[in-house]
């Protein structure tokens, strides 16, 4: 397994543009390509970032899945109209983990 922390850094006044595109469309178009959205905070000192981690079967799946999303109809309509007044996400950074073996979840 595969989990990969996203974060996106927005561009000024645009936290509330992602926040409606991700509730409004991008969870959906997530969940119809099987794309498993493990957890998704945002900053607690109101910085224009959100955070969220991704897991995977495989590297391999994780190419498949963004592939498909990239390419996805529906996401470039939904990308392109809430754009119109500007781009919305500045950066993203991502960081590739692995579950740790010596954890023990029933702490």
């Amino acid at each position: 397994m595969i989990y990969e922390l996203r974060i996106y850094t927005m561009f000024p006044g645009k936290l509330d543009d992602i926040r409606q595109r991700f509730s409004d469309h991008t969870f959906r178009i997530f969940e119809r390509l099987g794309m498993q959205v493990c957890d998704f905070w945002e900053d607690m000192e109101d910085e224009p970032k959100l955070y969220y981690v991704m897991r995977y079967e495989s590297m391999e799946e994780r190419v498949r899945q963004w592939e498909a999303f990239i390419q996805d109809a529906e996401w470039n309509e939904v990308k392109q109209a809430s754009e119109r007044n500007g781009k919305i996400v500045e950066r993203v950074d991502q960081i590739f983990l692995k579950r740790a073996e010596y954890f023990n979840r029933a702490l």
